[in-house]
């Protein structure tokens, strides 16, 4: 009978042999499913802005969070189970080098060229979005503009915490998903550790890159502009955002699974 799905030992083994594969997969897959993953994590943040833009006003800000979180969660198993090349979670990389069985360097080049996929991939869906008049129904617009404007006056520090934490999570979704040998496991797995982080407040990248650009081409044609929200404030909550997301995926889940699983008995003498 076919397990249903892997233990961790055997799931950090797979992560790392499915490393290798990625990092030596022609550039223009890499960037076209680099593309593809922006877009996705673009339909979930799209979805949560649609779905919260008045919930808090009937359901209170807890569960309106709950439900954000819950339909964001779609970007991840759009992600996972229709293959796509996402930023986050190629922290796990790092499992693969730490075994040698690809350089530093291949992994700095991967992620370069993915974070630049993935950017281009959420302002296409973002630009997409905005021109499709979508936002002028209910309360989507001044929503929208609310999330990217907070968003570029979160502190430095805060906003590296929070991309650490996040990415602890996100990654901790990719492992369970590549543990589960069904849809249905995979599902469930992106959903839980995913709501969790967006009804947390914790920042992820890739959906920022989508969320302030958004706001951004919102507030361009507004009679009233907000002030903080411009170029410069994308780049005050990318840069933190980044590395806390490198961060957290990397230390908590690429190191510490490596270490606890794949690092060589010899090791401990």
């Amino acid at each position: 009978m076919e397990k249903r799905f892997l233990s961790p030992a055997e799931t950090a083994a797979l992560i790392s042999e499915n490393g290798r594969r990625v990092l030596t997969q022609s550039v223009s897959r890499t960037l076209v499913l680099s593309l593809l993953a922006g877009v996705y994590i673009g339909f979930g943040a799209q979805l949560a802005t649609v779905v919260t833009q008045d919930a808090s006003a009937y359901l209170g800000q807890g569960l309106s969070r709950f439900l954000g979180g819950s339909v964001f969660s779609l970007g991840l198993m759009l992600v996972v189970i229709c293959g796509a090349e996402l930023f986050t979670g190629n922290s796990l990389l790092t499992k693969t080098a730490l075994e040698r069985k690809i350089s530093w360097s291949a992994i700095g080049r991967n992620w370069v060229l993915v974070i630049l996929g993935n950017l281009l991939g959420s302002l296409f869906f973002a630009a997409l979005m905005f021109y499709s008049g979508l936002w002028k129904s209910g309360q989507i617009e001044q929503h929208a503009l609310a999330i990217a404007s907070a968003k570029v006056q979160i502190p430095f520090i805060e906003a590296l915490i929070r991309g650490i934490l996040c990415n602890w999570l996100v990654c901790l979704a990719v492992f369970m998903a590549c543990a589960a040998r069904d849809i249905t496991g995979k599902i469930l797995a992106c959903y839980v550790p995913i709501m969790a982080f967006v009804a947390s407040g914790f920042e992820h990248s890739v959906a920022n890159m989508y969320f302030i650009p958004t706001g951004l081409f919102l507030n361009a044609r507004s009679e009233s502009p907000l002030a903080a929200l411009n170029w410069g404030g994308f780049l005050h909550n990318l840069v933190p955002v980044t590395l806390g997301n490198v961060l957290g995926g990397v230390l908590f889940v690429g190191c510490a699974y490596w270490f606890v699983h794949l690092r060589s008995p010899q090791s401990d003498k």
